[in-house]
């Protein structure tokens, strides 16, 4: 995804949502396709199986260098979801930070593709809404999840 070729609209401020969570795991090695200490695959894979269940295509995650990205759908334009963490503590390089020393956050987006953006004006108000709902729906549904404040 190149934002010189698409634009993330927010019809309104995104619902980023901070949790506390013993429910997911840090992989071995899988911020090398992120950042370092950039983590947040299983909770990326998690939601991307609570958004197949509610009735997207959703494709596999997506690295991203901020985090993971589930893309639940790209026609008319694209939505998804976004998965990172907040290290509490540093850590140095090569060390994996513990589950109790991550803040995990999450939110809805939608793109626009440039080209569809000249030729069309789409409104995506309605399906950004729908997966920020879902998304809250989602989190409040797993008692394992524990919404704090951002860290």
């Amino acid at each position: 995804m190149s934002l010189a070729l698409c634009k993330i609209e927010y019809q309104m401020e995104p619902e980023r949502i901070f949790l506390k969570t013993d429910l997911f795991e840090i992989e071995p090695k899988e911020d090398e396709e992120t950042n370092p200490f950039v983590y947040g695959k299983q909770f990326s894979e998690w939601l991307r199986s609570k958004f197949i269940g509610l009735g997207y295509a959703v494709e596999e995650v997506i690295p991203e260098d901020w985090g993971w990205c589930v893309m639940c759908k790209r026609e008319p334009y694209w939505l998804w979801v976004g998965c990172s963490s907040i290290m509490e503590k540093e850590y140095e390089e090569g060390n994996v930070p513990s589950k109790e020393d991550i803040t995990w956050h999450c939110f809805a987006a939608v793109e626009v593709p440039f080209l569809k953006r000249i030729f069309k004006n789409i409104d995506t108000r309605e399906g950004l809404a729908k997966i920020q709902e879902e998304l809250i729906s989602i989190i409040n549904e797993e008692p394992r999840l524990k919404v704090v404040n951002e860290p």
